[in-house]
């Protein structure tokens, strides 16, 4: 068995041929989060950073990362994605920022890439946005939370 479905048998790179999978509903979270200094904490949660509406503007950034994972990502097909939902949810205590990206699709092939993608772009948004306020924020975190569809069906990740 070729644990490396990326590779021929030449080792060559290659897309992985999905034509006799079947159609599944599909599903995938990924999350991560952004940590900032409390001067930026507040101006974001206060809406006064400088560039708007940081957090508006990440989850728009996000959800058109998402649909473009096949543009970014080599090998990764191209999937008509039925729902993409990106979550933010400040964490006070740590002056941190979480991210939560869902996606949803019916198709042959899964879309834990597009929800990774998507969480990421979301939170370089925010680091963007807010870089002129605080350069030492940290992005950390990123993960798949859970998928669901297809030949393994549900992964859900579990905590260490």
């Amino acid at each position: 068995m070729n644990f490396f479905s990326h590779l021929d048998e030449n080792g060559d790179a290659r897309m992985v041929d999905i034509s006799a999978k079947d159609v599944t509903a599909r599903m995938a979270v990924a999350s991560g989060k952004i940590s900032m200094s409390p001067e930026c904490f507040t101006m974001l949660l206060g809406g006064t950073i400088p560039k708007g509406d940081v957090l508006s503007t990440a989850r728009i950034a996000g959800i058109m990362a998402a649909k473009k994972t096949s543009d970014l990502i080599p090998m990764c097909h191209t999937l008509l994605l039925e729902k993409v939902k990106i979550v933010f949810e400040p964490d006070e205590s740590s002056y941190s920022v979480g991210a939560r990206c869902e996606v949803r699709l019916t198709g042959k092939t899964g879309a834990e890439m597009e929800a990774l993608t998507g969480v990421s772009v979301a939170l370089l948004t925010v680091y963007d946005m807010c870089k002129a306020v605080d350069k030492n924020m940290v992005i950390s975190d990123i993960c798949l939370q859970e998928k669901d569809g297809g030949k393994t069906g549900h992964y859900e990740r579990k905590e260490n």
